[in-house]
């Protein structure tokens, strides 16, 4: 039997599943520290412990790929990027709408972002704000990268640094636009128009744009290390590989009576949510709207996390009047899990009257090493306690099963779900019986 080895390279673990084709048994796993000078020295480390085997990978060390979206008005085409920017697995740290001007500029560079998402109109339609903001962006003050900083030039100068921008606007001037882009000195990569049309997002093409400048500018450079190998293996941030994951286990679960899934993965920087909602129950709720809803949606939270972001996340859960968590990872985690849920849900309401996604579906995945360590006892009182949230999470746990991927499955799932599509489905089936938690979402 062949096998292939899956590796998710964390900002602080680099996990590996040594999986088998092409029926996708879970043969080992392993895991070691990940190096921040040279994360392949990390990767090479957790597969030592595991038999040869062809490489896949993905990556969210040093924060994985922070992505700016810049549109034209901020309740359609800059949300339309957004939300084509998150399914692609970016952190999103910035959303400008309208034309840019100086303070708008100076706020983009001080966000630092990996690349620009450059988004305005529908095709054929309104073409004035991206023009503008193409011009813009070639001779506004420098970015430069992750060590972005806003320095006078005299009211002239270029935007600097390389900084690459994906183009996925108004398909009447993308020439246009991408030649006056280009003799700025930027670098651009073409996709079609997130949103062609008033009610049809199309994100794919931009995803696919996101993803290919994250492979060559991110993993492609020097910021995460020098040997050649590490581009060999990586074909996509882990967001976007979790997400691609989610989507193998909830096709999975499409024929059960209990169909959607909620992923929730608390990590010692970041939070984030990955929902797959049962088609049939979101569409009997969402009105029509502005922008259409993709299938498959994730938020990310980057101040919510047990570690880094530890401090912040004290601050948040008192901003929502929740217990102030101390140094229990779990507490943390318990914390983070209650406000992330909360915000997803807001977040989901902008999708339509309906915009509930979340609590439509009968599977509740917990991700993270909060949940993944902890004994039989603590996590079923952790869960209960996101259970009983009155301020939305619990409605997302309300009926649902719920599970712990301990073995970090999900983005096994997803590195193999485009070449190996059988190998992913068999992995995902694994996860349910394994790792339920016996009680508290109330199934």
């Amino acid at each position: 039997m062949s096998a292939v080895a899956c590796v998710d390279i964390g900002s602080t673990w680099t996990k590996a599943a040594l999986v088998g084709l092409p029926a996708g048994e879970l043969l080992a796993t392993a895991q070691a520290p990940t190096d921040p000078e040279d994360v392949v020295r990390g990767v090479l480390a957790a597969l030592a412990d595991l038999p040869d085997a062809p490489v896949l990978a993905c990556s969210s060390a040093g924060g994985g790929l922070r992505l700016a979206v810049v549109g034209y008005e901020e309740l359609i085409s800059a949300e339309a990027g957004h939300r084509a920017a998150l399914s692609a697995g970016a952190r999103v740290v910035h959303v400008a709408a309208g034309p840019l001007d100086d303070a708008g500029l100076a706020a983009l560079a001080e966000v630092a972002p990996d690349v620009v998402l450059l988004v305005g109109g529908t095709d054929g339609g309104e073409a004035s704000v991206l023009r503008h903001n193409a011009v813009a962006l070639a001779s506004s003050a420098p970015l430069q990268g992750p060590s972005a900083s806003v320095r006078a030039l005299g009211g002239s100068g270029v935007l600097r640094g390389s900084v690459p921008v994906v183009l996925a606007g108004n398909a009447a001037v993308r020439d246009e636009v991408a030649a006056v882009l280009r003799t700025g000195g930027l670098p651009v990569t073409e996709a079609d128009n997130v949103l062609p049309d008033i009610g049809r997002l199309a994100p794919e093409s931009a995803r696919a744009a996101i993803r290919e400048v994250f492979l060559r500018h991110v993993i492609g450079g020097d910021r995460l290390s020098t040997d050649p190998r590490l581009v060999q293996w990586v074909r996509t941030v882990t967001p976007d590989a979790v997400l691609a994951g989610v989507s193998v286990l909830a096709a999975a679960r499409s024929r059960t009576e209990e169909p959607g899934v909620v992923v929730l993965d608390v990590g010692g920087a970041t939070t984030d949510v990955y929902c797959v909602p049962d088609p049939d129950a979101e569409q009997a709720t969402l009105g029509r709207e502005a922008v259409g809803v993709p299938a498959a949606r994730r938020t990310v939270e980057g101040d919510l996390g047990v570690a880094a972001s530890a401090e912040v996340l004290r601050s948040a859960a008192a901003a929502e009047q929740l217990p102030v968590p101390g140094d229990d990872p779990l507490d943390l985690g318990v914390a983070a899990a209650i406000i992330a849920l909360r915000r997803h849900l807001r977040a989901e309401a902008a999708y339509g009257p309906g915009g509930a996604g979340a609590r439509t579906c009968g599977l509740v995945v917990l991700s993270g090493g909060v949940f993944r360590h902890a004994g039989p006892v603590a996590l079923e009182e952790a869960v209960a306690r996101v259970a009983a949230d009155r301020g939305g999470a619990g409605g997302v746990l309300a009926g649902a099963r719920v599970v712990v991927d301990r073995r970090y499955v999900l983005a096994a799932a997803g590195l193999l779900a485009g070449e190996h599509p059988g190998a992913a489905a068999g992995l995902v089936t694994t996860l349910e019986a394994a790792d339920a938690v016996s009680s508290a979402a109330g199934r």
